[in-house]
């Protein structure tokens, strides 16, 4: 097939879908690298990511560079063909920083010291880290910045996946900076955190410190700001690396694997500052819904940057090694999950790493390459049989996925919703917005996902699972939207807080009650196990709710269903003001389903094809082309109307106007 257009996400360098994986030379003996490259030409290999943990052998004492070991690599593999995304290799300290500065090392909040031995044993704060790991990219830029191999930067690996905070006497002080930044005055910090609640009042900078092991709840002013510095924080340390990379290679795009909707960084500004974003991927092959949890991230992944193409960095060809239990993926499912990602935007699928380590933590994480004799590896022949496919799919490249429904998702408000002495401690977004997309994706509806204060004009059903924190910007949006003939569903407990956790007077919701037509009196957590039935009109109980319920008053709104029994029997439990609707419980599967399918039908939403629940349908688009996914994850034979005329690129021809998925199938379809 020709080439339709290079992928965006390399400048056009590559004019092919990116295929390969983390490649680890400095763990092998050099008689091994050559053999690298002749197996990455089989497998259909075009992009590897060197380096990432290579810090110890790059700068082997402090100031002190061995680039002998990385030009030969880097040689090797662009004569066998390969494309490079360099790692910084700023992940993970080398032993000696910690032994000449252990003052570089973080700090939990009861005190206790992180040390050397696993990896990111940095306080991100540390300017003895800073100076080092820009030091270090500065040497890779100069070096390597004009190397023919290299067409990306890979900057530090899996921010925050181990130490997201530290608390530690660097941190504080870098954290009281950080708030003299934001309030400019204390007296406008005591405002804002509402320190003369418990006496917490502060008269000296110097007593401020991160909210630490007290004896009880920490002011939650302070905890929300110290989770806003500590993803700021982290991302400093991204930027600063980034901008190094700029200034001495323009032409070269940075990213850094993000990890999907990772509770301690917001990566709405994360991915503000990267010039692609990129993805790591590990749903349990035990569970048997995992697919959808990970088409959310991706969905999550590709809205960050507003529907760009991005890239999936890692992904595992077998099983992982850091479960319990570590259960591989069955036969084609490496080959299907791969799928969903490109489906969703991906413009590449990378693996973590390409040839199993022999030793270190992660041996038994499988790899491209496996332990054993290629010819008996099952996982070898999936590996070639994906590089195969994927280099026949260049009409994908660069085309964007249709969506008309969006979730929106804020993690400020996320964390405030989840700090400590609420009505109910286990009321977790995450949870909330699972369930609401676990719904839509049953009605093939691919989404988008927005942040809080974002215009949402294009969309014509957006969800709000829950917005604990809402400021007048969001409001105002979210009445426009409505306002415009949006189809708006918002979930309990929201409205509650402004953007210090200091809560909205006038009655909750106060800013969006007159949205939304409704007043909660107050609100009534069930207990665990607790459910409570709805009924829609006079009809019987159709629903239940767990986790929670409220007293709700209707003011201008109209009742669609009310508590049926309890103390709330007769009460509002979901109302609809115009296209605002207000669900004032955890609705069960059902009957969060048949809301679902309720606001697909007023917002005329729906997938490109009527599949059943098990398969996926997504379509990406743009310069003329209309490409579409189907995945079967359910163990049956299925046909699928596609229409005439229809190309079938991956998958078995078409039988007229229909194709058909086989048990675990994938089909990719040019549409006419």
């Amino acid at each position: 097939m020709s080439v339709d257009m290079p992928s965006p996400l390399l400048g056009g360098r590559l004019p092919h879908l990116l295929y390969g994986g983390d490649y680890n030379p400095e763990q092998w003996p050099e008689e091994v690298w050559a053999e690298d490259v002749v197996l990455m030409r089989e497998a259909g290999v075009n992009l590897v990511c060197v380096g990432i943990f290579s810090w110890a052998r790059l700068e082997p004492t402090p100031g002190t560079f061995e680039f002998g070991w990385l030009d030969r690599v880097l040689d090797l593999l662009h004569g066998g063909g390969m494309s490079v995304a360099l790692a910084t290799a700023t992940a993970s300290p080398p032993p000696w920083m910690a032994h000449r500065h252990p003052e570089s090392l973080p700090q939990l909040a009861d005190g206790t010291r992180l040390w050397q031995g696993g990896r990111q044993q940095y306080c991100p704060s540390s300017p003895v880290y800073r100076e080092h790991a820009v030091r270090l990219v500065e040497a890779l830029a100069r070096r390597y910045g004009d190397h023919p191999a290299v067409v990306a930067w890979h900057a530090g690996n899996e921010y925050g996946c181990h130490v997201p905070a530290c608390w530690c006497d660097v941190s504080a002080a870098a954290f009281r900076n950080w708030l003299r930044a934001r309030y400019q005055t204390l007296e406008e910090l005591n405002r804002s955190w509402g320190t003369d609640f418990w006496s917490q009042r502060y008269g000296d900078w110097e007593e401020v410190i991160p909210p630490r092991t007290a004896p009880t709840y920490p002011n939650p002013g302070q905890q929300l700001d110290f989770r806003r510095f500590c993803s700021d924080a982290l991302l400093e340390c991204l930027t600063a690396e980034r901008d190094v990379l700029h200034r001495l290679t323009p032409e070269l795009p940075v990213t850094t694997n993000l990890m999907g909707p990772y509770e301690h960084l917001d990566y709405w500004r994360w991915a503000e500052e990267l010039d692609f974003c990129s993805h790591d991927s590990y749903p349990d092959p035990a569970d048997p819904g995992s697919y959808v949890d990970a088409a959310m991230a991706q969905d999550l992944i590709r809205s960050l940057r507003g529907g760009d193409p991005w890239l999936l960095m890692e992904q595992t060809p077998g099983r992982v090694n850091w479960r319990r239990r570590n259960v591989a993926k069955r036969p084609g499912m490496m080959r299907r999950w791969s799928y969903q990602a490109l489906a969703r935007g991906a413009d590449g699928t990378l693996f973590f790493q390409w040839r199993a380590s022999r030793a270190g933590a992660e041996k038994f994480h499988s790899a491209m390459v496996p332990h054993g004799p290629l010819d008996r590896s099952r996982t070898w022949d999936e590996v070639r049989q994906l590089g195969s496919e994927l280099s026949g799919l260049d009409a994908v490249i660069g085309t964007r996925v249709e969506a008309t429904a969006a979730i929106l998702v804020d993690w400020p408000s996320w964390w405030a919703l989840e700090l400590p002495s609420k009505p109910s401690g286990d009321v977790r977004l995450l949870e909330q917005i699972g369930d609401w997309y676990r719904a839509l994706h049953r009605c093939g509806v691919t989404v988008d996902f927005v942040r809080a204060g974002a215009d949402l004009s294009r969309y014509a059903l957006v969800v709000v699972p829950n917005l604990y924190m809402v400021e007048r910007e969001t409001a105002t949006r979210l009445e426009s939207f409505v306002e415009g003939g949006g189809t708006l569903a918002v979930g309990f407990f929201s409205g509650i807080v402004d953007g210090f956790d200091q809560i909205h007077l006038g009655g909750y919701p106060a800013p969006l009650r007159r949205l939304l037509g409704v007043m909660v009196e107050d609100f009534r957590p069930l207990a665990e196990g607790e459910q409570v039935g709805l009924r829609f009109g006079d009809g019987p109980v159709a629903a239940t709710g767990s986790l929670w319920s409220e007293i709700v008053h209707a003011d201008g709104a109209d009742v669609l269903a009310t508590y049926a029994e309890g103390e709330l029997a007769g009460l509002p439990a979901i109302t609809r003001r115009g296209g605002a609707y207000y669900v004032s419980t955890r609705l069960d599967e059902g009957g969060l389903l048949g809301m679902v399918l309720a606001l697909c039908e007023r917002a005329g939403v729906r997938g490109p094809l009527p599949v059943p629940p098990e398969v996926e349908a997504v379509v990406r688009s743009g310069e003329g082309r209309r490409i579409l996914f189907l995945l079967n994850h359910g163990g049956a034979e299925t046909p699928v109307a596609v229409g005439e005329g229809a190309e079938v690129l991956i998958g078995t021809p078409a039988d007229g106007e229909t194709i058909t998925l086989e048990p675990g199938g994938v089909s990719v379809i040019r549409l006419t």
